[in-house]
């Protein structure tokens, strides 16, 4: 899987307003911001990115998904090396 396709993938379940992927098509690391994030714990956020994988994970298309998520406010607010 190529970090497009993945990007496609997310976006396509999960309104994000930025999505900064990095790995090697099986291994990902993931910055996503989505307004959807609003209220969550972490946990609860990884789960919706979960979620728009669907079988993907249990298939191995996507053997490990690292992530950080947050909302717009959290990303307007973050340092700037986080990018």
């Amino acid at each position: 899987m190529t970090a497009e396709e993945l990007r496609s993938i997310i976006s396509a379940g999960l309104a994000c307003e930025h999505i900064a992927l990095e790995g090697d098509g099986r291994h990902w690391y993931a910055t996503i911001v989505s307004p959807a994030f609003e209220g969550r714990r972490a946990i609860q956020r990884h789960q919706q990115v979960y979620a728009t994988l669907g079988g993907r994970m249990q298939t191995d298309e996507v053997h490990a998904l690292s992530m950080k998520t947050f909302t717009p406010a959290e990303w307007a607010a973050r340092p700037a090396q986080d990018d």
